[in-house]
């Protein structure tokens, strides 16, 4: 097994023993100040806009990254990976598909996008996710809106 391989299996362990031992509100805590960090450092750097800033952090986790717009402020992103294999949750377990979503994707790129622009209210509802439907495809609807004052 590889070193990287090695290092995302350790990751991936630390990750539900964090679920199993702290509850869900552990990780998410993690998963939203990690985001919030990123999305400062994004901002740093120039990066703008809600779908490069999205396909930034995807690369990160070489998904291909692919958003189309589906209605008014409503965005569908798509990323495919090489393998069915999740790199936060590992491969098919529908069980821990929801508390994945919920602790770390959803809280991690909600914090992002808050802190590149907080004007706006970010919500994600998870279409199709590798460790629910075994396939190589993770797919989300991103709803943005202005916050009310």
């Amino acid at each position: 097994m590889s070193k990287n391989r090695d290092a995302l299996k350790f990751f991936q362990n630390f990750i539900r023993e964090m679920i199993d031992i702290g509850g869900p509100n552990l990780p998410k805590s993690i998963s939203a100040s990690l985001g919030a960090k990123l999305g400062k450092l994004l901002k740093e750097r120039g990066v703008s806009g809600i779908e490069n800033s999205l396909k930034k952090i995807y690369n990160a986790v070489n998904a291909k990254t692919k958003i189309k717009s589906i209605g008014d402020n409503i965005l569908e992103i798509t990323l495919k990976h090489s393998k069915k294999f999740c790199p936060i949750g590992g491969k098919v377990n529908p069980e821990r598909a929801e508390v994945i979503q919920s602790t770390i994707c959803i809280p991690y790129t909600l914090a992002i996008l808050n802190s590149l622009d907080s004007d706006l209210k970010y919500n994600v509802e998870f279409q199709n996710c590798i460790l629910k439907s075994n396939n190589k495809i993770c797919q989300y609807r991103l709803t943005i809106e202005e916050k009310k004052k």
